[in-house]
């Protein structure tokens, strides 16, 4: 997969240095004792646990354009040809932005008529089995199942991999078998009838995820193995349920897998730079082919398994002849690395495409090359179907090139073939001398557009707004709360724009955001995540007293979770106790007194934390079984619970529980300025919300000075009271005839009656120290 750079040194370093660090770990921890490797890997050993338990996080992702159209590159395409049944053919293509998506091919175009949506990271590779399955893997280390026809209904989930899963490869004739391999040198061999495990509750079944091979209800599944004659022979009474099939030897990283038609060899390369072959029955070593000088990124067998090609970042491709074990013949035909290669029925043609965005014909035998077409990015996967070959690249946009794919002798007919080397540096010398070879066909003859992705974002200070910019170069800025854009500002300067938005407010920093899936994703992470309260009146919320506490955090879960809420609600309901006591379906009891806030647990979603129904966001998550999942709030079904979400998450949205906070208050002096004849207040230290603004500090020293207010009404600890500055005005106070017109500064800078502590703090005082604040009286009006 291109989204490591080639030789991808880097990462293999780091994997190494990782491993090698571990295994001194484990090595330690096993020469002082079973007992203390134990603590070391108990998650439920608290009182033994040197680093606290790491909180599930809550992401999110937006959306405001057409979602059945991707939003990040292609990695992967496959071909359903039409069945007695479907006379419809169907393509299959994944993405980094996460989902994969059927699209039903008609003479007037592309339909999208399904999103599969459930892995939680980049989908690297896809492969349909047996005509109604389609097997998927991804970053998020899971392979996953479908029926490939329904409406994106995910049927099986396989943890077995530790790290990225790259590649997948199955058997023509033998529906049962694919292969998995990954990052870390991890390769799997699984019988997909064998694999079974009972439906979990969001309707996956979810294999691997418990540490003893026991699925969750108990029972032992049956391991089948692969005999020679492609039967499955059942064991039973396996302890460990059913494992996958290891190929062990890898060394390093896998980014390449090929399988024949009965499923009985398995070929696989990577970053070892080596072809190695298997039984995949066994899983054991058969040879290991030596030739390419770097990174082998791409595999193909014929139908015999006899034959073999692979293409590598060296730029070459190469033919090996398994039974003789060597390699037979080398093509330069790429100037660049070679990613992506499909053949030809007969295996007599190979296509291959790469970085240097060329998508080549080679005629095997007579080595005779021709430049079939030019795409704007890198080649990812090909897939031949019918006289065209599909082709993804690095784009969200899909193309289909006329490929004569059925007799591709018809391409070397129009012209502009040339022989192909055998020393790589050869096609680059050619290209460089200016004899670049003339593209067959200019335009594509069909294409599958995609949406630009979200390249660059910026959290803006007011934290409720992210300017993004796409790799169209439109600049757009969003309110995350509601998950809308508010501004397309078109084609303009990212930096200018953002300086053009810059505010002095200071909030504190709620969530983070990126733009890995090419969608802007926001994260939330507790209990950093509930730190950032807003006065109602700022967020123009009528339905509230304007000077209560708004948690955007919460309110903002209780937005995206409103559809779950309502069908719970709706299928259980809430019960309450007679001696106060709130109960939710979740089987969790909470006094009154222990809920945040008030005694009533408000579930209304007001106006700035209501998401879209049309684009409604993605919510990805984990809760304590299951691992990660990924599906859009308004397909919650009411029946997700702890075993789905963060126990935070549901503490907050049915209980209105918080965590504890830190860092809520700011610590301030108030004085009189030097040399004013206005009296001194107090002289002791004030507390008060960080979000105070400053004209309520403008009230309280009004209050003192027209009323001569005693000041015990600051409370013990120096907090404002609640008579004070917080709340002054709401009720026993009488206006005064004649207001003097009061004025705060800090460094000698009057401030302006609608910044906040926290602002003044962060940009005018600038210091450590408590901040201090001086009053003057101005003028009297």
């Amino acid at each position: 997969m291109p989204w490591l750079s080639d030789p991808d040194l880097s990462y293999n370093i780091e994997l190494k240095i990782n491993k090698f660090f571990l295994s001194i770990r484990i090595h330690i921890c096993s020469s002082v004792g079973n007992s203390a490797m134990h603590r070391v890997g108990s998650a439920g050993n608290t009182s033994n646990s040197v680093r606290p338990r790491r909180e599930k996080r809550l992401t999110y992702l937006l959306n405001d354009a057409d979602d059945t159209k991707h939003c990040a590159g292609v990695n992967c395409l496959s071909v359903l040809k039409p069945s007695e049944s479907d006379n419809c053919s169907y393509l299959f293509t994944g993405s980094r932005d996460g989902t994969l998506k059927r699209w039903a091919l008609g003479e007037e175009g592309a339909t999208c008529s399904t999103t599969f949506e459930s892995h939680v990271d980049w989908v690297n590779d896809a492969v349909l089995v047996g005509g109604d399955t389609l097997v998927s893997c991804s970053s998020d280390t899971t392979v996953k199942t479908w029926d490939c026809l329904s409406d994106g209904t995910c049927t099986r989930t396989f943890r077995q991999h530790t790290d990225y899963v790259t590649s997948l490869a199955a058997a023509e004739k033998n529906s049962n078998i694919v292969a998995s391999g990954g990052l870390g040198g991890e390769v799997f061999i699984w019988d997909l009838e064998a694999a079974v495990a009972p439906f979990t509750k969001t309707g996956e079944v979810a294999v691997g995820d418990s540490s003893n091979g026991v699925n969750g209800s108990g029972h032992v599944t049956s391991l089948r193995t692969i005999s020679s004659s492609n039967s499955i022979t059942s064991h039973t009474n396996q302890p460990q349920g059913y494992v996958p099939i290891s190929a062990k030897g890898h060394k390093e990283s896998v980014y390449a897998l090929t399988m024949n038609d009965s499923g009985t060899l398995l070929v696989s390369g990577g970053t070892e730079k080596a072809v190695r072959v298997w039984d995949s029955r066994t899983g054991s070593k058969i040879m290991k082919l030596r030739g390419h000088t770097d990174n082998i990124r791409a595999l193909l067998l014929d139908s015999t398994g006899r034959f073999c090609l692979s293409g590598s970042s060296d730029s070459m491709i190469r033919l090996w002849d398994l039974g003789q074990q060597r390699c037979v013949h080398s093509y330069a035909v790429h100037t660049d690395s070679v990613w992506a290669l499909a053949s030809t029925p007969t295996f007599s043609h190979v296509y291959s495409g790469g970085r240097d965005l060329s998508l080549y014909l080679t005629d095997l035998s007579t080595r005779e090359s021709v430049l079939l077409c030019t795409e704007e990015h890198p080649i990812q996967q090909l897939a031949l179907h019918d006289d065209g070959i599909w082709v993804a690249t690095t784009d969200s946009s899909v193309h289909r090139w006329h490929s004569e794919g059925l007799n591709p002798e018809k391409v070397f007919q129009r012209g502009g073939s040339f022989l192909a080397g055998n020393l790589s540096f050869s096609r680059a010398r050619a290209s460089l001398e200016g004899s670049t070879p003339v593209p067959v066909c200019r335009e594509a003859t069909f294409s599958i557009d995609g949406i630009p992705g979200i390249v660059q974002r910026e959290i803006l200070n007011n934290k409720r707004h992210v300017l993004t910019k796409d790799n169209a170069g439109s600049v757009k800025l969003w309110e995350i709360t509601r998950g809308v854009v508010i501004e397309d500002y078109g084609q303009v300067s990212f930096e200018k724009k953002k300086e053009e938005l810059f505010e002095m407010v200071s909030i504190p920093s709620w969530f983070t955001a990126d733009t890995r899936l090419g969608s802007l994703s926001i994260h939330l992470d507790t209990p950093q995540c509930f730190s950032a309260e807003m006065y109602s009146a700022d967020l123009s919320i009528t339905e509230k007293a304007e000077d209560d506490k708004i948690n955007l955090a919460r309110e903002t879960l209780k937005g995206l979770l409103v559809h779950l809420l309502a069908k719970k609600k709706h299928k259980f309901g809430s019960q309450s106790s007679s001696n106060g006591e709130v109960t939710s379906n979740r089987s969790i009891t909470v006094s009154r007194s222990e809920v945040d806030g008030n005694g009533e647990i408000d579930t209304v979603v007001y106006p700035p934390f209501a998401f879209s129904t049309v684009s409604p966001p993605s919510i990805i998550t984990e809760g304590s079984q299951n691992g990660p999942w990924r599906k859009k709030i308004t397909d919650l079904n009411g029946t997700e619970d702890e075993k789905d979400f963060p126990s935070w998450v549901l503490d907050c949205v049915l209980q209105n529980r918080l965590p504890p906070r830190e860092h809520t208050k700011c610590s301030f002096y108030l004085h009189p300025c030097e040399g004013s004849a206005a009296q001194i207040l107090t002289q002791g230290k004030l507390s008060a919300p960080r979000i105070l603004r400053i004209h309520k500090v403008v009230n309280y020293v009004v209050e003192k000075v027209v009323l001569d207010k005693p000041l015990d009404s600051l409370s013990s600890d120096g907090t404002f009271g609640p008579e004070s500055v917080d709340g002054s005005f709401r009720s026993g106070f009488k206006p005064w005839k004649l207001k003097p017109s009061i004025e705060i500064l800090c460094n000698n800078q009057v401030l302006k009656p609608d910044m906040s502590l926290a602002t003044v703090r962060t940009y005018i005082w600038k210091k450590p120290e408590d901040l201090v604040l001086n009053y003057r009286i101005a003028s009297a009006k």
